[in-house]
C-alpha cells in the first residue's frame, strides 16, 4: 500500500479519531518515546558540550575572529549538506516507518537504496563545485583566508551527507541508538579530541577543519554499518522502487529543510557579506543560545517516527497525547538554561573572552526568540510526519524571506543586534503559524498543566538569579553561584508543584532502562506486525548487542 503525502489524512487502517483511543496504547507510545528520547537527550547534552568546548578552545587559543571564520565555513557545510540531501532525511525516516508499519520489505529496501544513492551523487557533485569556487566565495565574504577552510568543508560534505541519510533511515525503525551513538557521541567527541590536538600542536584553524574531515568520514562509515545491521533483520526481498512517492515527499521536504537551515545560518553569511567585525561575537552568543535549546533536536528525533507511525494508523488520540508530552519535555528541560541566558548573559560570554561581554544584548534577543521556539514544541515535525510537507515548506520559506529582508534592513544600522532581532522575529512568526496549523490538523495545542508549572518554577529561579547577580561580586563567582542557584530553585519548585502522570511514567521507564542497561531485545530490526508497534515502541537491541554506530548533530 502506498502513502500519498498530499492527502489530508491517514492512508490506511484508521483507528478511532474522536479522542477515545486506547489509553493503554497511549501509555506504551509515551514510554517508547521516553526510551529513545532519554537516550537522545544524554547524547545531545554531550554533543552540545563538545561543540561548546570547540568554540571555547578556538576563541581562547586563536581569538574571536577565528570563531567567526569557523562558523562561516560550517554554515556553508550545513547549507550544502541540505542541498545534497534533497529532502531525503525526512523522507527516509517517514517512509521507512510507513513501510515497516505496512510489512512492505521490498519497498523498504528500495526506498533506502534510492535515497542513499541520490544523496551521495548530489553531495559529490556539490563538493567538487564548492572546492573549485572556494576562492571566489571567500572573496565575497571579504576574507580570502576562508578559501582553505571552504575546500576542507567540501572534502567533508559527502561524508556528512552519507551520515545524515543513513541515520535518517535507521530512525524509521523507531530506534535512536545509531543517531545518538554516532551523531551525538562519536562524531562530536572525535572532532573535539582532534581539534584539541590540532590547536595545542599549533596546527591552527586549518587543523580544526582537518579534524572535521576525519571525524565526518569515520562517522559516515559507522552510520552505514549501523544501517546494514538493521537491514539484515528485514526479510530478504527484491527492492521495489517508488520514486514518485519518495521524490514527491522529499522534494517539498528538501525546500522546507533548506529554508529552515537557511534561517539558522543566513545571518552569519550576511554578516560576512557586510564585513561586520563582530561576527565572532555574534556566533559565540548564538552558540550559547543553541545550548539552551539542545533538547529540541533529540526529542524531535524520537518523536518524529512515532507521529509518522501513529498518524498512518489513524490513532489521532495518541498523536495528540505524544505531541503534548513532547512539548512539555522541551519546555521544562530548556527553561533553566533560558533563565541563565536572560539573567547573567554577560558573565556567560566572558567565559569565551573578556572583551565580548558587549554581546549580552544579542544573547538576550536570541534567547527570547528561541523561548518561543521551545514553547511551541515539535509542531514542524507534526506537519512533516503527517504528510503536510508543502505547508511546512511554505512556513519555512516565509520565515527565511522575513529573516533575509530584516537582516538586509537592520544589519547596516544595528549590526549584530539587528541580525539577532531579525532571527528572533522570524522564529516567532513561523512558530505561531505552525501552532495554529497543527491545532487545525490534529485538534491539539502544545500547552499543558506541566508546562505552566515549569513557567512558575522558571519565574522563581529568575528572581533568585537576579538576587545573586546583584549581591555576588566578581564575574567568575557570580556565574558559578548564579548557575547553581538557578538550577536548584527551578528543580525545587518543580518538585514542590508535583509531577504529572506522564512525568512519573517517563521517570520510571528511564530508571528501569538504566537498571537493565538498556531495553529488552526484541524485533525492532524486523518488520512489526500490522497495526502494532514493536516491543511497545521500545528500542530493542539488534542481534549481537547494541551497534557501535550513530550520526551527525543537527
Amino acid at each position: 500500500m502506498t502513502d500519498d503525502p498530499n492527502r489530508s489524512g491517514p492512508t490506511s487502517r484508521p483507528a478511532p479519531t474522536d479522542g477515545t483511543g486506547d489509553p493503554g496504547s497511549g501509555d506504551r507510545h509515551v514510554r517508547g518515546m521516553a526510551r529513545g528520547g532519554g537516550l537522545n537527550l544524554v547524547g545531545a547534552l554531550l554533543s552540545q558540550a563538545a561543540v561548546f568546548l570547540i568554540m571555547l578552545l578556538v576563541a581562547r587559543l586563536l581569538g574571536v575572529r577565528e570563531v567567526g571564520r569557523y562558523a562561516q565555513c560550517y554554515a556553508v557545510l550545513s547549507l550544502f549538506g541540505l542541498l545534497s540531501l534533497s529532502g531525503f532525511r525526512a523522507g527516509l525516516t517517514r517512509f521507512v516507518a510507513v513501510h515497516l508499519a505496512d510489512d512492505d520489505a521490498p519497498a523498504l529496501r528500495g526506498t533506502i537504496r534510492l535515497g542513499l544513492g541520490v544523496s551521495v551523487a548530489s553531495s559529490v557533485a556539490l563538493a567538487a563545485g564548492l572546492a573549485a569556487a572556494a576562492p571566489w566565495l571567500a572573496a565575497q565574504l571579504h576574507d580570502p583566508g576562508l578559501a582553505t577552510g571552504l575546500r576542507l568543508v567540501a572534502l567533508t560534505l559527502p561524508a556528512t551527507t552519507i551520515t545524515e541519510a543513513a541515520l535518517a533511515a535507521t530512525r524509521g525503525w523507531r530506534t535512536q541508538r545509531p543517531f545518538t551513538y554516532i551523531g551525538q557521541l562519536y562524531e562530536p567527541g572525535t572532532r573535539l579530541l582532534l581539534t584539541t590536538l590540532a590547536l595545542v600542536t599549533g596546527a591552527g584553524l586549518t587543523g580544526a577543519f582537518w579534524a572535521l574531515v576525519v571525524a565526518g568520514w569515520s562517522a559516515a562509515l559507522l552510520a552505514l554499518v549501523a544501517l546494514a545491521r538493521l537491514l539484515r533483520r528485514v526479510a530478504p526481498a527484491r527492492p521495489v522502487y517508488r520514486p514518485r512517492q519518495l521524490f514527491g515527499f522529499s522534494t517539498v521536504s528538501w525546500a522546507s529543510s533548506l529554508s529552515s537551515t537557511g534561517l539558522i545560518w543566513v545571518d552569519t553569511l550576511l554578516l560576512g557579506f557586510f564585513a561586520n567585525p563582530e561576527i565572532g561575537v555574534y556566533n559565540v552568543a548564538t552558540r550559547l543560545v543553541t545550548v539552551a535549546i539542545f533538547v529540541l533536536a533529540p526529542i524531535n528525533a524520537s518523536f518524529g517516527p512515532y507521529i509518522a507511525y501513529l498518524y498512518h494508523q489513524g490513532a489521532m488520540a495518541d498523536v495528540r497525547r505524544v505531541y503534548t508530552v513532547a512539548t512539555g519535555w522541551v519546555v521544562r528541560l530548556s527553561l533553566p538554561a533560558f533563565v541563565a541566558l536572560l539573567v547573567i548573559p554577560g558573565d556567560l560570554l566572558r567565559v569565551f573572552d573578556g572583551q565580548i561581554a558587549t554581546g549580552a544584548a544579542v544573547t538576550v534577543v536570541l534567547a527570547l526568540g528561541q523561548m518561543v521556539n521551545a514553547a511551541t514544541g515539535p509542531c514542524g515535525t507534526v506537519l512533516n510526519m503527517s504528510g503536510r510537507v508543502a505547508l511546512n515548506m511554505a512556513d519555512n520559506v516565509a520565515a527565511l524571506v522575513i529573516n533575509v529582508l530584516l537582516n538586509l534592513w537592520l544589519i547596516p544600522a544595528y549590526g549584530i543586534v539587528g541580525s539577532a532581532v531579525a532571527w528572533s522575529v522570524s522564529l516567532v512568526v513561523v512558530n505561531v503559524a505552525r501552532v495554529l496549523q497543527v491545532r487545525h490538523l490534529i485538534g491539539a495545542l502544545p500547552f499543558s498543566a506541566g508546562m505552566l508549572k515549569g513557567v512558575a518554577a522558571a519565574g522563581a529561579a529568575a528572581l533568585a538569579g537576579l538576587l545573586v547577580r546583584d549581591l555576588v561580586p566578581g564575574w567568575p563567582w557570580r556565574l558559578a553561584v548564579g548557575l547553581t542557584v538557578i538550577a536548584a530553585v527551578y528543580l525545587a519548585v518543580v518538585l514542590a508543584l508535583g509531577l504529572s502522570k506522564e512525568d512519573v511514567m517517563v521517570l520510571r521507564t528511564l530508571r528501569r532502562r538504566r537498571g537493565r542497561g538498556g531495553p529488552p531485545a526484541g524485533g525492532a530490526g524486523s518488520l512489526p506486525a500490522r497495526g502494532s508497534p514493536t516491543a511497545d515502541g521500545a528500542d530493542p537491541a539488534p542481534a549481537g548487542g547494541a551497534p557501535t554506530a550513530t550520526g551527525v548533530p543537527r
